[in-house]
């Protein structure tokens, strides 16, 4: 009797398909970037904003049903969508490919981080700081050129992890149930996850799944930034020393690599939402940030996106075994 065929799991395409499906989605947003109308993540981000209208209450458990239907059903239809296309490779591959073009934001975060570079470089801070909230959430009225600076740089080394890396990861860990799901959670962190007044328990979920979510990104950004960045050892030395100083366990690691890649302090004191914070440090012992280390941190995050694509669709094939042997 021959042995039955193995049904391919919900989502999942073949390890090939994925591969291919990563690498075009990846040059779709190295070629076009983010739709200025029309996005889907937008779209989600609607319907999240709508649910959230409706299902709001000042209650961890409220938020987490409001961050498990979100979140989930995203997922649940990523997976049935692949699940549908599965018989086709050409199709999964499409699939696969789109997916990963939607979820993926380098380009745009490129894009936004030298459109404030070049407006400080002309003298234009005004400028800057009304492009500011295009890539971050802080209070731009009260920043110099320097905190200026220093904010992009710090949002280009997270939203490396954020928009590129941890998608990708999840990706070849989940396939296109993966990516959506990671985008989805990352998205639901931006919307309800800061611990505004009335977000501070409905949003508790959202961020704490993030902070899950985003863990094994944030450690792969920062290893890759290692081995990509202009000064390996200080990269190393900051990661280790300041990585886990940061109030966010996902974003020290990913900002300390950078400072100590680039040379450069991050951290200190800022403002989100009319609070101000004062973080640690981080690469202490290296100078200022400059406007022009905006461009150096952009070909950072360009380096480290594109060994990250490398790593995980190459270890796809691999992680498909794995999964197949504890299953067998």
């Amino acid at each position: 009797m021959g042995g039955s065929r193995r049904t391919p799991d919900a989502g999942s395409a073949a390890p090939s398909v994925f591969a291919a499906g990563a690498v075009l989605g990846w040059l779709a947003d190295l070629a076009l970037a983010d739709p200025r109308r029309g996005h889907p993540v937008a779209a989600f981000g609607r319907a999240a904003g709508a649910l959230e209208r409706v299902l709001w209450h000042d209650h961890r458990g409220r938020g987490a049903l409001y961050t498990a239907v979100c979140a989930g059903g995203a997922a649940a239809v990523a997976a049935g969508t692949a699940r549908a296309v599965r018989r086709s490779p050409a199709a999964s591959l499409a699939l696969t490919a789109a997916a990963t073009w939607a979820v993926l934001g380098g380009t745009s975060l490129a894009r936004e981080a030298r459109t404030i570079g070049a407006a400080l470089a002309a003298g234009d801070t005004a400028a800057a700081r009304a492009r500011l909230p295009h890539l971050c959430g802080r209070d731009p009225q009260a920043l110099d050129e320097r905190q200026l600076a220093r904010a992009v740089v710090e949002s280009v080394a997270e939203n490396t992890s954020d928009a590129v890396v941890g998608a990708l990861v999840w990706g070849a860990l989940g396939g296109v149930p993966g990516l959506v799901g990671f985008r989805a959670v990352n998205t639901l962190d931006a919307m309800v996850g800061h611990k505004s007044p009335r977000f501070r328990r409905f949003g508790w979920a959202s961020a704490r799944l993030d902070d899950v979510a985003g863990f094994p990104g944030a450690r792969l950004t920062a290893a890759l930034t290692v081995l990509a960045g202009p000064d390996r050892r200080g990269a190393w030395r900051a990661w280790r020393a300041d990585g886990g100083r940061h109030p966010s366990p996902n974003a020290g690691p990913v900002e300390a690599s950078f400072a100590g890649a680039l040379g450069v302090r991050l951290g200190g004191t800022l403002a989100y939402g009319g609070r101000i914070e004062h973080r640690p440090v981080l690469g202490a012992g290296n100078r200022a940030v400059e406007v022009a280390d905006i461009e150096r941190a952009v070909r950072l995050s360009r380096r480290v996106s594109l060994l990250a694509l490398a790593v995980t669709a190459g270890g796809r094939p691999a992680w498909r075994r794995l999964t197949r042997r504890g299953n067998a």
